[in-house]
């Protein structure tokens, strides 16, 4: 595996976000940036049309990409930015060009009206095929939308950066997941929110009276069991600040409300290797849907 930042690009408004979005993480991690520009051959009868044939359609599609790395290189000073054309089905390329890459960063339509993502049919597919880091910028997304506002309340990039999110799993932890979190955090001498929901009792679903003193105690036993787990990572990042937050409730719900607050949202995604396909997982699936900031799903056994 190549040590590269990798986008997927295809002109529109969501991955040119994602492009910009790439070329800062790339600064952060000192790695090049790689521009992948998938294009579906025509079939042959409207190749042979003399407005959208095979050359025509190559053409436009290597000027698009020549031209997002030229405007790229201008904004990223610094930043190396190569550019690679891959024909096919753009869920195919996209998968097999994350194999050579350390982060692959996709764009995804906003939900009008509501913040949140509009994953399609590509994104998730990819997501769930692969193996390597992705990150998904939402259309619209700005350097400013990552940092606190500055002391007049204006957006700013020169502010510090809004806390990293991490949604843990404190049942089945996973290093690779909790590690990628610290990793970001560290890169943006930001904080590091953990967030971990748990369920109720069994009679809230049923209506029940409610019983605060078992709530009370299972509410203490999940926030021991988070500090138990994050205990060793505190010792292996001192630099980093750690906040956790337990709370009962949809873990989903939870995370998302965080994105509201945070520069980046890390979560995982449990690899199934089925004969029937791969799944993202309910949780993930939710936060892809509905976070407000960029996600990043990071694959684990």
């Amino acid at each position: 595996m190549s040590r590269t930042v990798t986008v997927g690009l295809d002109g529109s408004p969501e991955s040119r976000a994602a492009a910009e979005w790439a070329a800062r993480e790339a600064k952060l991690r000192g790695l090049p940036l790689k521009l992948v520009h998938v294009w579906e051959p025509v079939p042959e009868p409207i190749a042979q049309a003399s407005l959208l044939g095979g050359e025509t359609q190559a053409h436009w599609s290597e000027r698009i990409a020549r031209e997002a790395a030229e405007g790229l290189r201008l904004r990223h000073p610094g930043v190396d930015v190569a550019m690679e054309q891959m024909s096919g089905r753009p869920t195919d390329a996209l998968a097999e060009a994350a194999k050579d890459a350390e982060l692959l960063v996709l764009g995804s339509r906003g939900l009008s009206g509501i913040g949140g993502f509009l994953v399609g049919s590509v994104g998730a597919a990819v997501i769930a095929r692969t193996e390597t880091p992705v990150v998904l910028v939402r259309s619209g997304e700005q350097a400013a939308d990552e940092h606190e506002k500055d002391p007049a309340g204006i957006p700013s990039a020169a502010t510090a950066y809004r806390p990293v999110v991490l949604g843990l799993d404190t049942d089945h932890p996973d290093d690779t997941v909790i590690a990628f979190a610290f990793e970001e955090a560290t890169r943006r001498g930001t904080a590091l929110k953990v967030v971990h929901g748990w369920n109720l009792p069994p009679y809230f679903a049923y209506g029940l009276p409610a019983d605060p003193q078992l709530n009370a105690e299972l509410g203490r036993q999940d926030a021991a069991a988070l500090a138990k787990v994050l205990s060793p990572w505190r010792q292996k990042y001192p630099d980093v600040e750690v906040v956790e937050e337990s709370r009962s409730g949809s873990p989903a719900n939870h995370v998302i409300d965080a994105s509201h607050e945070a520069s980046l949202v890390v979560v995982g995604r449990r690899i199934r290797r089925s004969p029937i396909g791969a799944r993202i997982g309910s949780v993930t699936h939710a936060v892809l849907h509905h976070a407000t900031a960029p996600v990043a799903v990071i694959a684990h056994d």
